[in-house]
């Protein structure tokens, strides 16, 4: 299975849209941004069609260290999160293609 990288989206604006690789290299980065920024504040970006990312706040617990078996006390923070929406769960199990994407 191969990643795709942030060069990978890049190219593929280039080839697929017409962006210069600089136009795209800016897009790209302007949509990090904004999902990033987004989610400083807390709240849900959703995707339609897609998902949605969010943020959610974990409490501070007691957990265990796996190699030596002490406790730790686990700080509280926020951990981003991705719920896929229904038509891009179909798609990956094969039910349905999301439009807009290729085969």
């Amino acid at each position: 299975m191969e990643t795709i990288a942030r060069a990978d989206l890049i190219e593929l604006l280039q080839e697929e849209h017409g962006f210069s690789r600089q136009q795209a290299t800016l897009f790209l980065e302007e949509m990090f941004e904004l999902f990033v920024q987004t989610l400083e504040q807390g709240e849900p970006l959703k995707i339609s069609g897609f998902g949605t990312f969010a943020v959610r706040d974990k409490a501070t617990r007691l957990g265990r260290n796996p190699l030596t078996g002490q406790e730790a006390v686990i700080s509280a923070r926020r951990v981003p999160f991705f719920r896929p929406s229904r038509l891009l769960r179909e798609s990956v199990n094969g039910k349905k293609r999301v439009q807009g994407t290729q085969p």
